[in-house]
């Protein structure tokens, strides 16, 4: 009965967006535009809750800002003036405690409330592609180029190494206590499975290499999206399909993505500029936007870096033409 309760609140509520949106055409062209870094930027990640925001430039190296101030934090640099040291994948801790910063070879944690180092580590044999960092720092999750997902546990020293994959990893990420993770590959394959023994919870198989995977924080859902026209939302306790993501075009690929915090809605980025918001238990997209390009790019392009919903009417964007934007849902 209480499934049924739930179902029925979110057609209803889902309904009465998608009427909104199309009684009331969604304006293209964002509330507020913040310009984060002026050359553009390598990686940027948005923290859950839409606070907090930090960006890695050749010029500024990495910023964490504050997005409502509009103002920078703390500058850190991790070899930023090395082309092969460049900093390219970010991530925030779900509580807004640490930031995890890597490099093609290294990575490093920041403690957010400080603005001091951490930890520091190097990576040899391999590359880094993906990292995720669970809250207070208690673990760093870092998908490699030699298929191998390395879980580290900063405080205690303690490494796990996990072998799943065949190939390369494209894409991770974790649960905020650092418990569950998931990572999808080249391989066709994308796993959820525990951080503590390693073994295998879910394996979600698709018919070309996993391209992007993530997780809902509040631990209800998981994501999957490959290379060819496959994109999916499973339900994390039961390993089931909720829904597929639909779209006509021959493919899209994803490089950005957050579930709403009342799990209706999904909000993805993409390479191509392109932000959109789906039904969550339908895969209907309900709207999209592009986001503002590099400038003197022809032709106009930016990467999606991070989404975050900062309340139930807005989303917040980072992209790779520097810019921080504010976009709304409905109006």
């Amino acid at each position: 009965m209480e499934i049924c309760k739930r179902f029925y609140r979110h057609a209803i509520y889902a309904l009465s967006i998608t009427l909104l949106m199309a009684c009331q055409p969604i304006s293209k062209e964002p509330i507020q535009r913040w310009k984060h870094a002026v050359e553009g930027a390598y990686a940027a990640n948005i923290s859950n809750d839409g606070t907090l925001s930090v960006v890695s430039s050749v010029h500024n190296g990495i910023n964490l800002w504050n997005i409502e101030k509009n103002e920078v934090i703390y500058n850190w640099s991790q070899q930023q003036d090395n082309a092969d040291n460049l900093v390219l994948a970010v991530d925030i801790a779900d509580n807004n405690s640490h930031v995890l910063t890597a490099s093609r070879t290294e990575f490093s944690i920041w403690n957010a409330s400080t603005g001091k180092s951490e930890a520091f580590w190097e990576i040899s044999d391999t590359t880094i592609r993906d990292i995720a960092i669970a809250n207070n720092a208690s673990a760093a999750l870092i998908g490699q180029s030699n298929g191998v997902v390395l879980h580290v546990s900063p405080k205690s020293g303690r490494r796990l190494e996990f072998l799943g994959h065949k190939e390369k990893v494209n894409s991770v990420d974790m649960l905020p206590n650092g418990r569950i993770a998931i990572s999808g590959g080249n391989d066709f394959v994308a796993f959820v499975w525990d951080t503590q023994s390693g073994q295998v919870i879910y394996r979600f198989n698709h018919p070309s290499r996993v391209t992007y995977v993530a997780l809902d924080p509040k631990g209800r859902f998981a994501f999957t999206a490959d290379s060819k026209k496959s994109s999916n939302i499973w339900d994390l306790k039961t390993g089931e399909l909720i829904s597929q993501l639909q779209y006509n075009n021959r493919q899209e690929v994803y490089s950005a993505v957050q579930f709403s915090k009342d799990g209706l809605f999904l909000a993805t980025g993409a390479p191509s500029r392109k932000v959109s918001i789906w039904d969550l238990y339908t895969g209907k997209r309900l709207n999209s936007w592009r986001v503002t390009p590099k400038k003197d790019t022809r032709p106009a392009s930016a990467v999606v870096y991070s989404i975050a919903f900062s309340d139930n009417n807005h989303i917040l964007t980072e992209s790779s033409s520097g810019y921080a934007e504010l976009w709304p849902i409905s109006q």
